[in-house]
């Protein structure tokens, strides 16, 4: 019966699902990249400036406490309604897996590399991009995908000020009494957020450091 229904819905509103799933995408996407520009910025300054590490430290743990629906609720007072405040309380909620794990990318690059990399005559922008980056990338892409499973599921709580995306599945369902609504709102949540952990999973395996890793594991 379950099945029957939900087969009825796709035929019946395929459109709209795949413009409520691509408002869910494109929104959770926006939110990620905005979130990336604040957090990897600040996340290498914290690492390189020790009170700038302890203050956003106390930042990001700050953030974390707040819910996602309590953060939204707070701006509704502000900024209104709609697709601004959504993205605004989802990049908060994403800059601190980001900064976080961007900060413990940087420490966990060998001093001695650094070192090595000074005594061969290389600037500083030269030692970031050809050596500290590319050894802190696997953390960084980690706080990436932590903050991009965050962000989709923290994303079906827009509905409720107006921002759309899944959420208007889920909800719909839960006043209808609908179960097939249920299961494809949030099954589509769901997938999402594996296929995006798949993903980033697969990117950091292929990292040359990654892959050198596992050769020296190996042996």
């Amino acid at each position: 019966m379950i099945i029957q229904q939900i087969q009825q819905y796709f035929i019946e509103y395929g459109k709209d699902y795949v413009k409520i799933l691509g408002d869910h995408v494109a929104l959770s996407g926006e939110a990620l990249m905005i979130a990336l520009v604040i957090g990897f910025p600040l996340g290498y300054l914290s690492y390189s400036k020790p009170k700038l590490r302890q203050a956003a430290s106390f930042f990001t743990q700050g953030l974390r406490v707040i819910p996602s629906l309590g953060l939204l609720f707070i701006l509704i007072p502000f900024i209104g309604v709609g697709r601004l405040p959504a993205i605004i309380a989802l990049v908060f909620l994403a800059i601190p897996p980001i900064l976080l794990n961007t900060i413990v990318g940087f420490n966990e690059v060998p001093q001695s590399l650094i070192e090595t990399a000074t005594g061969l005559g290389m600037t500083k922008w030269q030692k970031l991009y050809k050596v500290s980056l590319p050894l802190a990338s696997p953390h960084i892409l980690n706080g990436i995908k932590l903050a991009l499973i965050e962000v989709i599921a923290s994303a079906t709580l827009a509905t409720y000020i107006g921002a759309g995306g899944l959420g208007t599945i889920i909800f719909t369902g839960l006043g209808l009494y609908r179960y097939d609504l249920l299961i494809i709102g949030g099954g589509s949540v769901a997938l999402l957020s594996f296929i995006s952990m798949i993903l980033f999973d697969l990117l950091i395996s292929r990292l040359p450091i990654e892959k050198h890793k596992k050769r020296s594991y190996e042996i």
